[in-house]
């Protein structure tokens, strides 16, 4: 924001409204200056330079995707391609694409040494199941099967009490 000062003895009423015109033109102009550089950040810019951007990058819209999972696809393109096929790597790839928390299992006993088991919750899977496969496919490592293990988080409270009771053992004979 572009605020301009006057000197004391410039001041006046009729300067003082010449001042807050320019200060208005100036921050207009600026605007207009900065708009091209935010045209770089897929998370703001245009669609149709989104995908422009999204094409430069290799990544396609998938049909009905939401616009927020379009755009932070190809934000971290780079960044989930050079983190793809380790277990670090994978958690942060859900991380970034805002799908919550993941867990990995491998090589678990009893199981074939080749399946690799995700363990995330109900609602990640319910709301973005086509978009899960379409990650291990594209993030996964190779000659790898994956399972998903589906948890679904509850909420337990507990309060503390007291309890107490008389009791008492009477014979008769």
């Amino acid at each position: 924001m572009i605020k301009i000062n006057l000197k004391w003895w410039i001041a006046g009423p009729e300067l003082t409204k010449l001042k807050n015109a320019a200060e208005i033109w100036f921050n207009r102009v600026a605007d207009w200056a900065n708009w091209p550089l935010q045209q770089l950040d897929p998370e703001t810019c245009a669609l149709g330079l989104l995908h422009l951007i999204a094409w430069q990058r290799g990544i396609d819209q998938f049909a009905g995707e939401p616009e927020r999972q379009y755009r932070l696809r190809t934000k971290y393109a780079y960044a989930n391609a050079s983190d793809a096929g380790s277990n670090i790597g994978f958690e942060r790839i859900f991380a970034r694409m805002e799908l919550g928390a993941v867990s990995i299992n491998e090589r678990m006993e009893g199981r074939d040494f080749d399946i690799i088991e995700l363990e995330v919750t109900d609602t990640t899977v319910a709301n973005n199941a086509d978009y899960l496969n379409w990650l291990i496919q594209t993030y996964g490592r190779t000659c790898r099967r994956y399972e998903w293990k589906v948890v679904t988080p509850i909420s337990v409270a507990v309060r503390p009490g007291t309890f107490s009771c008389d009791y008492g053992t009477y014979y008769c004979s």
